[in-house]
């Protein structure tokens, strides 16, 4: 399955304008009506039907504290499919446009249709993720009260059980993700504050990636997109994955995710923007593992040989 081919869907955490302001500005890229539900009061929701009859929410979010209440709006996605990129970079230029901004509270959150995983192709994706994690979090800059909190890294007990069990299907996983069989999930479940939140799957159908903090920047936000679809078709079509982990080094650091990325098929002009986003924070040299060569010192005698030829 391509990576093109999965459906997604997008949380963007806004503060400094109204629920109603941003919706209208969510209204002026995909047309249709807003309308406002107010209930549950909890999210006291604001709702754009857009012209092609799918829902964009905008909800209050209890968790963007540094801000009164009124101003905090939280943009939900319908469900979006690859073509609809440049819809959404649409949006989030017009939310930024109309005055909204992110600070140190405010994140997002990808999900990833999960209809077409089973139980192996989890345990892969959760394997390749937690292997390659070091790389993943520097590259993304979580800070860590965020790594600490709500978006914790793979649990390495849940890695050494899918070793140990080898789940086959979506049940077999859900024992080891929950230590029971969860029949009945719940939104606020405990094991849903994790970089990778499986706790999805069985609550609404989705893989989550919990892991990025708060931009309104649209290439950044189309590098996010393409980076968890590309993580999720190699986690889907993978015949097998290692659950060691990378060794961080900072010297090769950006050598190695460079590399990776293009594992993920993130090659050519297409991804050109995705892996300058993606690799930017990286310490090292893109081009080379080791660091790039300096030029050899030239020794005093030929150093003498410039300046007479000269």
């Amino acid at each position: 399955m391509d990576m093109r081919e999965f459906s997604y869907g997008i949380e963007i955490e806004t503060v400094g304008r109204t629920r109603e302001a941003v919706a209208r500005a969510i209204q002026t890229v995909v047309g249709g009506e807003v309308r406002y539900l107010g209930a549950p009061q909890a999210f006291d929701p604001w709702q754009v039907t857009d012209n092609q009859g799918r829902i964009w929410k905008v909800v209050k979010d209890a968790s963007l504290n540094n801000v009164p209440e009124h101003l905090r709006a939280e943009i939900v996605s319908p469900i979006l499919n690859y073509g609809d990129m440049e819809a959404l970079q649409q949006v989030i230029r017009a939310v930024r446009a109309g005055g909204a901004r992110v600070d140190a509270t405010t994140a997002i959150h990808i999900h990833v249709g999960a209809e077409p995983f089973d139980g192996r192709s989890l345990s892969r994706l959760a394997k390749l993720v937690y292997k390659q994690e070091p790389l993943i979090l520097t590259a993304l800059g979580i800070r860590q009260e965020r790594l600490s909190r709500y978006t914790k890294p793979m649990s390495p007990d849940f890695i050494a059980k899918l070793e140990r069990y080898r789940p086959c299907t979506k049940d077999q996983l859900n024992r080891i993700w929950y230590g029971q069989r969860n029949t009945c999930p719940q939104h606020y479940d405990s094991t849903r504050y994790y970089g990778v939140n499986f706790h999805n799957v069985w609550y609404r159908g989705t893989v989550e990636f919990r892991w990025f903090e708060g931009t309104l920047h649209a290439g950044k936000v189309k590098s996010y997109v393409q980076f968890v679809l590309a993580l999720a078709a190699k986690g889907l079509n993978g015949r097998a994955a290692s659950s060691r982990k990378r060794e961080f080094k900072p010297e090769s650091a950006k050598y190695d995710f460079r590399v990776f990325l293009l594992h993920l098929g993130l090659i050519g002009d297409e991804f050109k923007t995705a892996r300058k986003h993606l690799l930017s924070a990286m310490p090292g040299d893109a081009a080379f593992k080791r660091g790039r060569p300096q030029p050899k010192p030239q020794t005093t005698e030929m150093a003498n040989v410039t300046v007479l030829e000269g």
